[in-house]
């Protein structure tokens, strides 16, 4: 697939490969040079639970996420 650089150094990547791999916008990515005109781009890994927590709190059934005391597993 063709793409063009912006005049601020920006790669669009296109709208079907976006799609096909689920990029959304604000994820992060690896360039890698590989030889004069090759590069590699790869998708930087998320952590598991990223924006879990913000998802929770979002929900719309007010109070359903509380945060919960935790007992000391020292004693066991």
């Amino acid at each position: 697939m063709k793409t063009t650089i912006s005049s601020k150094g920006q790669i669009v990547i296109p709208a079907e490969l976006r799609q096909q791999d689920a990029i959304e916008a604000g994820q992060e990515f690896d360039i890698e040079r590989l030889e004069r005109g090759e590069y590699r781009l790869v998708r930087r890994s998320t952590r598991a639970n990223q924006g879990v927590v913000d998802w929770l709190l979002a929900c719309p059934e007010k109070g359903f996420f509380v945060a919960i005391e935790s007992e000391s597993t020292d004693t066991l």
